[in-house]
Order: C-alpha cells, then sequence, then structure tokens
C-alpha cells in the first residue's frame, strides 16, 4: 500500500469557513456564539468537496490512502479562549471523521486539539479521548505554538505537556508536530513558520530526555524535517557541544515526511536520514500548488520524488512509501488488518 501520512481538508464545503467567520466575529462575545447546529454540511457536499479533489489526485498518483485531518492554517488556536477551540476543534474532526466513514478505504481521520494560547495542554484531553474511542482517529496533530507565531509555549519536552503524552501513549498513537496560522507579520505561515516549528521542535527534543520518560511515544515532524536533514551537521555538533547524544537516536521515536517539494530535497532527505525514519507525504493541495515549470508536474506529487530518489533500496522505498505508516500508526494498521488489507 502507499499512504499518505499528511493529509488536510483543504477543500471543505464553503458553509464550514462562513460558520467561523462568525464564530471569530463572536470571540470576545460569547452570547453572540453561534450555535453548531447552524452549521449544516450534508454528505453530498463533502462527497463534492473530496472527490474532485483529495480523491482525484489520490487514484491520479496511485496513493491508496491518505491519513485525512483538519486544515493546518484553519485550526488557528490563537483566537478566542478555550471555549472558543474546543466548539472548533469539535466541529472540525466531526467533519474529517464523517469524511472517513463515507470513504473509510482511502482516508483515516487524523484530528486537531482545542489547545490555547496560556491553556494547560491537559484541557485537551477529553477531546483526544472522544476522537480516539468515538471517531476513530489514528493520530493527533500537536501544535507546539498556539500563539500563533509568538511562541508564550513552554517547550514540548516541558512536563506540562505530559499528560498528552500519557493519553498518546495509553492509546498507542502517534502526533504531528504542526503549527497553525501565523499572526506575526514576520513569519509567513507556510514559507516560514510551518519550517520554523519543525526546526525548532526537533532542537527541543534534542535539548531535553523527553523519550526517557516515554520510550514509546512518538512524533511526525513534517515538511521534511524543516531545516533538520539539511543540517544534519549542526544538530550534531550541538548535541556533542550540549552533551546531549547523536540527535540519530531520537530517529526510534520521530520521522521525518516527504512533504519537499523538488528532487534534490528528496535525495538529500533520503541520504541524510535513516529509511525507518521517512514517511511517504505529499500535503495535496496545500501549501505549495500548481506546477513545476521546470520539470511540468505538480510541486506535491512527492511519490514522483521518492520513486525517483536513487538512495533507497527497492524494500527501503516500500517502507517509506507505506509501511513505516503502518509502524507509526499502530491503530491505522489494526483497522488495515482487520478489514483483510
Amino acid at each position: 500500500m502507499i499512504i499518505d501520512c499528511h493529509g488536510h481538508f483543504t477543500t471543505a464545503p464553503p458553509q464550514l469557513a462562513a460558520w467561523r467567520d462568525r464564530q471569530v466575529a463572536a470571540a470576545d462575545t460569547p452570547a453572540d456564539a453561534p450555535d453548531p447546529d447552524d452549521l449544516v454540511i450534508t454528505d453530498d457536499d463533502l462527497r463534492q468537496a473530496i472527490e474532485g479533489n483529495q480523491l482525484r489526485l489520490m487514484d491520479e498518483r496511485g496513493i491508496d490512502l491518505t491519513v485525512f485531518s483538519p486544515r493546518a492554517s484553519f485550526m488557528a488556536h490563537h483566537i478566542g479562549d478555550f471555549r472558543v477551540s474546543s466548539v472548533w476543534a469539535r466541529i472540525c474532526n466531526d467533519l474529517v471523521h464523517r469524511v472517513s466513514r463515507l470513504y473509510p478505504d482511502r482516508f483515516a481521520m487524523g484530528a486537531m486539539l482545542p489547545q490555547s494560547p496560556g491553556a494547560a495542554p491537559a484541557t485537551c484531553l477529553p477531546e483526544l479521548r472522544r476522537a480516539v474511542e468515538e471517531l476513530g482517529a489514528v493520530t493527533v496533530n500537536l501544535n507546539p505554538d498556539p500563539s500563533g507565531g509568538s511562541w508564550t509555549a513552554p517547550p514540548l519536552t516541558d512536563r506540562s505537556w505530559y499528560p498528552l503524552y500519557e493519553a498518546m501513549v495509553a492509546y498507542d498513537i502517534p502526533a504531528m508536530i504542526h503549527v497553525s496560522t501565523s499572526c506575526n507579520p514576520a513569519f509567513h505561515t507556510t514559507g516560514a513558520h510551518y519550517l520554523n516549528a519543525d526546526t525548532t521542535a526537533f532542537m527541543q527534543l534534542l535539548q531535553g530526555d523527553l523519550f526517557a520518560d516515554f520510550p514509546t511515544l512518538r512524533f511526525v515532524i513534517p515538511h521534511g524535517g524543516g531545516a533538520v536533514p539539511y543540517h544534519w551537521g549542526r544538530f550534531r555538533g550541538l548535541a556533542d557541544a550540549l552533551g546531549r547524544p547523536d540527535p540519530e537516536v531520537l530517529l526510534d521515536n520521530v520521522s521525518f515526511d516527504t512533504c519537499v517539494y523538488h528532487q534534490p530535497g528528496i535525495d538529500l532527505l533520503t541520504r541524510v536520514v535513516p529509511s525507518r525514519a521517512v514517511l511517504f507525504a505529499s500535503e495535496m493541495i496545500g501549501a505549495v500548488r500548481g506546477t513545476d515549470p521546470r520539470t511540468g508536474h505538480p510541486y506535491d506529487d512527492t511519490g514522483r520524488y521518492v520513486d525517483a530518489t536513487p538512495h533507497l533500496s527497492d524494500d527501503e522505498r516500500a517502507a517509506v512509501l507505506g509501511g513505516n505508516a503502518l509502524r507509526v500508526h499502530p491503530r491505522l494498521a489494526a483497522r488495515l488488518a482487520a478489514a483483510g488489507r
């Protein structure tokens, strides 16, 4: 199987954005907040949003299944308070769950968490439990910067995050470390903030001992790991200077995805990072759309790059394209096994 571990519902029906606009407008006046029941999206609306977009491209590119979560830039945890984020996360998770029910052979649900600046991560536990136990989520998106570019949250190694990690370990699910919209004009959302966060998260993990406390905890760092694989010598040198283990030991718990939109980037990623720590992903219909004029192919057709990279054996390539995703997402593996796939 070819499994895309990084997909977002970027083509959700327009009713969702309209409802969100009303919620944002009322963020400081709870009495004016829209009723979630006012949002009406039919199954036909969802089919129209999916079949001509993600599903069409999956068929064209030979992708069997996508781990699918709410649109990352729409999480916008910096807006309002925990109450606002909680309602919004529930709505977005329910929609993605419905997509996974309409197309159970093609989509597996990833959940967003109702994070909010200044709110303890433990406040997300009820929605995490609901997403896993009731909606069938196989992963969650974890935002290391709910402030939207101000970086007011403690490092991911801080003990305030531990209640979430304890639940993740108990459920045996990973988290994709994924920020949302930047409200800091110094950081373009997808061109800077996302990649900054990927790099920052890895450095936080390098500085701490998180996996000594949680040896089975698993993270996926998207977008090719930000700057990490491309400055691997820097991180090795910093680890040595700080008296930390070689960063390769983190790869027992941390994987990078292949949302790198040119062949030289994938070639370098697969040369530097052991194949066991690379997961196929495209984030199609996401941040980087359109056709590369140098190749004539879509930027986000990343399977093409994985197929062409010379640094993988056939077995390693198969692991990157699907086998690693099953290992990192055991709930997905169990679901597929139960379906005889």
